[in-house]
């Protein structure tokens, strides 16, 4: 088999390689050479398909470098001020596709269809002249003097650019399975010491009081803090119980940080304030002021689902029926603790397979901004989730993957053209 030779070849064709793909070909406007996007997926886009339950959450309306965590908040804010919110609304609005803003900051396709939004991508991609290619598993990559040789099922090819836009591990299945991670090493790069998910469900101990509660959502605060208590991370959304621990978006957005702390060896635990909207100080006056008769059912009805409300009383080690006024100083402190300050017991998390993005990857200190180059390869370019970078839930990891795939993209056919 003769070896193929093409300019640029794009490796992983999700948000990223995607993004890549159609401003490498719409830079080069057929000049310099083949430009081809491989993908081992057999469905292109599934992580864009199953965004915001099917609807893709395209972005958000206010994307600040303090949404994200891993590299530098300096480096981050450079490539997100390269490709900000409005050439993504812009961008998508050129290919047909509406956004609009909902109450959260999300923004979505008017038609609340996911296949909307990659649709336009996959025309984008063609219009610009790009080869899509799938499934086209790469299994190995080389770097030469004058490229890469890219070898995989039935591949033998040169390219004298690389943009790598594999992904991390998350969501495996569709084909983020960390073959990335390990094929940048190999190229010669770091990536950070510990990789784990990030937005993902959490698990909590068989038999815990959450897990009876499967099917109730709440607005709560979620702290995240050291074994020692030093706060390290808290976030106000809805919590959702289910039978393996807790989910939601306070969830997904606290994990990674939980995790984090427990990869680098610390002892991390979750903490649930029940009433985030009420002051501590004066709901206890409210219990100290209440009538005789007022009980600790009766105080809290109204505020909680009913069977939340049972587990409350009992995480709070009081009886329904008991008085507010007649408690004593240690239970009511108890009481207090199980609504302000709920402690939760986390055993583990529900995985790759469950998460929505992978924390950890290539440092963005190895990396040139303005372009995503590698410092270390010259020619390689990279994009989306294989650097360490991830974001909140509500768009921010789409935004993220727009704005490196528009600069490695760009780049790549700037230096390969300037090179012919």
């Amino acid at each position: 088999m003769s070896r193929e030779q093409v300019s640029i070849a794009i490796v992983g064709a999700g948000a990223a390689g995607l993004m890549a793909a159609i401003h490498a070909g719409r830079c080069a406007e057929g000049r310099g050479g083949p430009i081809v996007a491989f993908d081992g997926a057999r469905t292109i886009g599934a992580k864009i398909l199953v965004a915001g339950g099917g609807r893709c959450n395209v972005t958000h309306h206010e994307v600040l470098p303090e949404d994200y965590a891993g590299s530098s908040r300096n480096a981050i804010r450079k490539v997100l001020r390269a490709y900000p919110v409005e050439a993504v609304v812009d961008f998508f609005a050129a290919e047909g596709v509406t956004l609009k803003r909902e109450e959260t900051g999300k923004l979505f396709p008017t038609t609340n269809k996911a296949r909307t939004v990659l649709d336009a991508l996959l025309r984008s991609v063609e219009s610009a002249g790009v080869e899509l290619r799938h499934p086209a598993r790469i299994e190995s990559i080389d770097r030469l003097e004058d490229g890469f040789h890219i070898l995989g099922d039935g591949l033998d090819v040169h390219a004298r650019r690389l943009i790598l836009c594999t992904g991390g591990k998350a969501l495996p299945k569709t084909g983020s399975d960390g073959l990335g991670l390990e094929i940048v090493q190999r190229l010669g790069h770091t990536v950070t010491s510990a990789i784990h998910p990030a937005l993902v469900p959490l698990l909590l101990p068989d038999g815990d009081g959450v897990c009876e509660l499967s099917g109730i959502a709440a607005p709560v605060t979620l702290s995240i803090r050291t074994g020692e208590g030093r706060p390290i991370a808290a976030y106000s959304a809805p919590i959702l119980c289910t039978h393996f621990g807790i989910s939601g978006p306070v969830v997904l957005d606290a994990s990674r940080y939980l995790l984090a702390d427990r990869a680098a060896g610390g002892s991390a635990d979750a903490y649930v304030d029940w009433l985030p909207d009420e002051d501590r100080g004066a709901f206890e006056r409210t219990m100290l002021s209440a009538s005789g008769q007022t009980t600790c059912q009766g105080i809290l009805r109204g505020r909680f689902p009913e069977r939340l409300l049972r587990m409350l009383l009992v995480a709070g080690g009081v009886d329904a029926l008991d008085r507010v006024r007649t408690l004593t100083k240690a239970r009511r402190i108890a009481f207090l603790e199980s609504l302000f300050n709920h402690r939760l017991e986390v055993v583990g998390d529900r995985g790759y397979t469950f998460a929505e993005a992978t924390a950890g990857g290539v440092p963005l200190s190895e990396v040139r901004l303005d372009s995503m180059e590698s410092r270390i390869v010259p020619g390689l370019h990279l994009a989306g989730e294989i650097c360490d970078v991830d974001g909140r839930v509500g768009g921010f990891n789409f935004q993220w993957a727009w704005a490196s795939g528009f600069l490695a993209g760009r780049a790549a056919t700037v230096a390969t053209t300037r090179a012919t």
